[in-house]
Protein backbone atom coordinates (compact mmCIF):
# COMPACT_ATOMS: atom_id res chain seq x y z
CA UNK A 1 0.00 0.00 0.00
CA UNK A 2 1.82 2.78 -0.97
CA UNK A 3 1.49 5.93 1.67
CA UNK A 4 -0.15 9.35 0.57
CA UNK A 5 1.47 12.61 2.88
CA UNK A 6 0.01 15.98 2.80
CA UNK A 7 2.25 18.21 5.02
CA UNK A 8 0.69 21.84 5.63
CA UNK A 9 2.47 23.43 9.13
CA UNK A 10 1.60 27.08 8.91
CA UNK A 11 2.78 29.33 12.00
CA UNK A 12 -0.80 28.84 13.39
CA UNK A 13 -0.27 25.23 13.67
CA UNK A 14 1.44 23.64 16.55
CA UNK A 15 2.49 20.03 15.53
CA UNK A 16 1.91 17.85 18.77
CA UNK A 17 5.08 17.27 20.94
CA UNK A 18 3.73 14.09 23.03
CA UNK A 19 0.68 11.94 21.77
CA UNK A 20 -1.52 11.10 24.69
CA UNK A 21 -3.75 8.83 22.46
CA UNK A 22 -4.41 7.64 19.39
CA UNK A 23 -8.10 6.36 17.85
CA UNK A 24 -8.14 3.74 15.40
CA UNK A 25 -10.87 2.72 13.54
CA UNK A 26 -11.98 0.79 10.07
CA UNK A 27 -14.38 1.76 8.05
CA UNK A 28 -15.57 -0.04 5.24
CA UNK A 29 -18.73 0.61 2.93
CA UNK A 30 -18.95 4.71 3.52
CA UNK A 31 -22.03 5.60 4.92
CA UNK A 32 -23.90 2.27 4.22
CA UNK A 33 -21.07 0.36 6.00
CA UNK A 34 -19.58 0.02 9.44
CA UNK A 35 -17.23 1.29 11.47
CA UNK A 36 -14.94 -1.06 14.26
CA UNK A 37 -12.38 0.23 16.27
CA UNK A 38 -9.01 -1.63 16.74
CA UNK A 39 -9.58 -2.70 20.53
CA UNK A 40 -12.99 -3.98 20.16
CA UNK A 41 -14.92 -0.89 21.75
CA UNK A 42 -16.23 0.28 18.76
CA UNK A 43 -18.37 -1.39 16.58
CA UNK A 44 -21.40 0.34 14.71
CA UNK A 45 -23.53 0.10 11.86
CA UNK A 46 -23.77 3.62 9.34
CA UNK A 47 -26.18 5.17 7.42
CA UNK A 48 -26.63 8.15 5.56
CA UNK A 49 -28.13 11.08 7.77
CA UNK A 50 -32.48 10.97 7.62
CA UNK A 51 -31.92 7.39 5.90
CA UNK A 52 -34.52 4.82 7.01
CA UNK A 53 -31.15 2.75 7.84
CA UNK A 54 -30.52 1.24 11.40
CA UNK A 55 -26.78 2.60 12.01
CA UNK A 56 -25.65 6.09 12.90
CA UNK A 57 -24.10 8.36 10.64
CA UNK A 58 -20.68 10.52 10.92
CA UNK A 59 -22.15 13.92 11.64
CA UNK A 60 -24.16 12.01 15.03
CA UNK A 61 -20.81 10.52 15.77
CA UNK A 62 -18.73 14.27 15.37
CA UNK A 63 -21.31 15.57 17.62
CA UNK A 64 -20.90 12.81 20.30
CA UNK A 65 -17.34 12.98 20.22
CA UNK A 66 -17.31 17.14 20.39
CA UNK A 67 -19.84 17.20 22.99
CA UNK A 68 -17.82 14.83 25.68
CA UNK A 69 -14.50 16.35 25.08
CA UNK A 70 -16.05 19.82 25.93
CA UNK A 71 -17.52 18.71 29.26
CA UNK A 72 -13.95 17.15 29.74
CA UNK A 73 -12.56 20.74 28.94
CA UNK A 74 -14.64 22.59 31.02
CA UNK A 75 -13.80 20.35 33.85
CA UNK A 76 -10.24 20.97 33.25
CA UNK A 77 -10.93 25.00 33.43
CA UNK A 78 -13.17 24.61 36.33
CA UNK A 79 -10.07 22.67 38.24
CA UNK A 80 -8.21 25.43 37.47
CA UNK A 81 -10.63 28.16 38.85
CA UNK A 82 -10.89 25.89 42.15
CA UNK A 83 -14.86 25.61 40.97
CA UNK A 84 -16.85 22.45 41.04
CA UNK A 85 -18.54 21.89 37.96
CA UNK A 86 -21.99 20.40 38.04
CA UNK A 87 -22.17 16.77 38.15
CA UNK A 88 -25.29 17.05 35.61
CA UNK A 89 -23.52 19.37 33.46
CA UNK A 90 -24.75 18.35 29.82
CA UNK A 91 -23.87 19.66 25.90
CA UNK A 92 -26.24 19.00 23.42
CA UNK A 93 -24.54 19.28 20.15
CA UNK A 94 -26.15 19.69 16.81
CA UNK A 95 -23.98 19.21 13.60
CA UNK A 96 -25.67 20.39 10.69
CA UNK A 97 -24.80 18.69 7.33
CA UNK A 98 -25.53 20.86 3.66
CA UNK A 99 -24.32 22.52 0.71
CA UNK A 100 -23.46 26.10 -0.29
CA UNK A 101 -21.91 26.99 -3.92
CA UNK A 102 -22.12 23.49 -5.09
CA UNK A 103 -20.17 21.66 -1.90
CA UNK A 104 -20.23 20.32 0.99
CA UNK A 105 -20.09 22.04 4.60
CA UNK A 106 -20.86 21.53 8.19
CA UNK A 107 -22.13 23.97 10.81
CA UNK A 108 -22.28 23.21 14.84
CA UNK A 109 -24.07 24.86 17.64
CA UNK A 110 -22.98 23.56 21.19
CA UNK A 111 -25.22 24.08 23.99
CA UNK A 112 -23.99 23.95 27.11
CA UNK A 113 -25.95 23.38 30.27
CA UNK A 114 -24.67 24.36 33.74
CA UNK A 115 -27.02 24.28 36.41
CA UNK A 116 -26.40 25.70 39.53
CA UNK A 117 -23.88 28.04 38.33
CA UNK A 118 -23.35 31.73 38.19
CA UNK A 119 -24.26 32.79 34.83
CA UNK A 120 -20.47 34.75 33.97
CA UNK A 121 -18.75 31.74 35.67
CA UNK A 122 -20.87 29.37 33.22
CA UNK A 123 -19.66 31.97 30.56
CA UNK A 124 -16.11 31.86 31.85
CA UNK A 125 -15.77 27.87 31.80
CA UNK A 126 -17.58 27.86 28.15
CA UNK A 127 -15.02 30.41 26.95
CA UNK A 128 -11.95 28.54 28.05
CA UNK A 129 -13.37 25.31 27.05
CA UNK A 130 -13.67 26.27 23.58
CA UNK A 131 -10.21 27.42 23.91
CA UNK A 132 -8.71 24.45 25.36
CA UNK A 133 -11.34 21.79 23.17
CA UNK A 134 -9.32 19.88 20.75
CA UNK A 135 -12.54 19.72 18.62
CA UNK A 136 -13.19 23.20 19.24
CA UNK A 137 -9.44 23.85 18.16
CA UNK A 138 -9.91 21.62 15.27
CA UNK A 139 -13.41 23.68 13.89
CA UNK A 140 -12.37 27.26 14.71
CA UNK A 141 -12.32 29.26 11.32
CA UNK A 142 -13.31 26.28 9.18
CA UNK A 143 -16.82 26.06 10.18
CA UNK A 144 -19.77 28.23 11.38
CA UNK A 145 -19.92 26.90 15.25
CA UNK A 146 -22.32 28.80 17.95
CA UNK A 147 -22.51 28.04 21.57
CA UNK A 148 -25.14 28.69 24.32
CA UNK A 149 -25.48 28.43 27.25
CA UNK A 150 -29.11 27.26 28.18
Amino acid sequence: METIKHYSLSSDIVPIENVLYTGKTRTTGGRDGAAHSNDGHLDIKLSPPGSNGTGTNPEQLFAAGWSACFIGAMGHAARALKIALPKDVAVDAEVDLGTASNAFFLQARLYVSLPGLETETAVQLIEAAHQTCPYSKATRGNIAVTIELV
